[in-house]
C-alpha cells in the first residue's frame, strides 16, 4: 500500500494532538493517509500499554487512515541509532509516503524532539540505494526518499512556517484525541492528575488552535515547520 502521507509519531496520541485535524482533512479529501507509532507509551503515568493501544485504533477509525503500526521502540529511552532508523526505513519503503509529518523539533517531552531527529534522518536514509532492507517477506526494497518532512508543533510553541485550516474537521479532531479515555480529563477517573489530563488542557488545545487561525482570519489551525522549503509553483498556489 502506497500513502500520500505518513505521520511518524513517539507516542500513540501524538499525531492525534499535534496534527490530528491535518490527517482528517486530507483523509476526507480522499488522500491515503497511515500512522507510524515509534513507541506504545508504556511509560505514562496513566492507562497501560495496552489500553492505549485499544484507544489508538478508535482514534484511527475516526480520522479514517488506512494504516497504523507501532515499532514498540523503548518509551522515553530510544535512541537516534542505526538500529531505530533503519525500522523506520524499512517502513518509509514500505509505504512510500510523498510527505512525512513528524514531531516536534523541540518539546516538553524529550522524546519528541528525538522523534523528529529519528524521522528526518530515516528519511534521508531511506533514499539510499547501498542501505538494504528487506520486507516482510525477506524481498529487497526499493529506496524511497519523500519529498518532505514537516514537524507539527506540541506543547511548546514554535513558530510555524505555514498553517493548515482545520476549521472544519475540528470537532473530528477532537473526537479522535478523547478516544484516549485513560489520557485526558474525566471527572469519572480515579488515576493520578498529569499535564494533558488536566480540564484545562483540552481549553490551551483549543486556544492553540485559535491563536493560529487567528493569523489567516480563520478559526482553527495547525501548525508546521519545516528544514526544507516546498517548491511553490506560482503565488496564487498560496491563497
Amino acid at each position: 500500500m502506497k500513502l500520500d502521507i505518513l505521520v511518524i509519531a513517539a507516542h500513540p496520541d501524538d499525531a492525534e494532538l499535534g496534527c490530528g485535524g491535518t490527517i482528517a482533512k486530507h483523509t476526507k479529501s480522499g488522500l491515503s493517509v497511515g500512522i507510524l507509532d515509534l513507541t506504545r507509551g508504556e511509560l505514562g503515568t496513566r492507562g497501560t500499554a495496552q489500553t492505549r493501544e485499544q484507544e489508538a485504533k478508535d482514534a484511527s477509525a475516526i480520522l479514517g487512515i488506512q494504516v497504523r503500526e507501532n515499532l514498540s521502540l523503548a518509551d522515553g529511552f530510544f535512541q537516534n541509532d542505526k538500529v531505530s532508523q533503519l525500522a523506520v526505513v524499512q517502513k518509509i519503503r514500505q509505504y512510500q509516503p510523498d510527505i512525512i509529518l513528524a514531531n516536534a523539533i523541540r518539546d516538553r517531552h524529550p522524546d519528541h524532539g528525538k522523534g523528529a531527529d529519528l524521522a528526518a534522518d530515516a528519511c534521508f536514509l531511506a533514499g539510499l540505494a547501498k542501505i538494504e532492507t528487506k520486507d516482510a517477506a525477506g524481498n529487497l526494497q526499493k529506496a524511497w526518499r519523500p519529498k518532505n518532512v514537516y514537524h507539527y508543533i506540541q506543547s511548546q510553541y514554535i513558530q510555524p512556517d505555514f498553517i493548515i485550516d482545520v476549521t472544519e474537521v475540528w470537532d473530528t479532531k477532537m473526537a479522535s484525541i478523547k478516544a484516549y479515555k485513560t489520557q485526558f480529563f474525566s471527572s469519572d477517573s480515579t488515576e493520578p492528575q498529569t499535564f494533558i489530563s488536566r480540564p484545562e488542557f483540552i481549553n490551551f488545545l483549543e486556544g492553540r488552535a485559535s491563536e493560529l487561525g487567528n493569523i489567516a482570519g480563520i478559526k482553527y489551525a495547525e501548525g508546521f515547520t519545516t528544514q526544507r522549503y516546498p517548491v511553490v509553483n506560482k503565488l496564487t498556489d498560496l491563497y
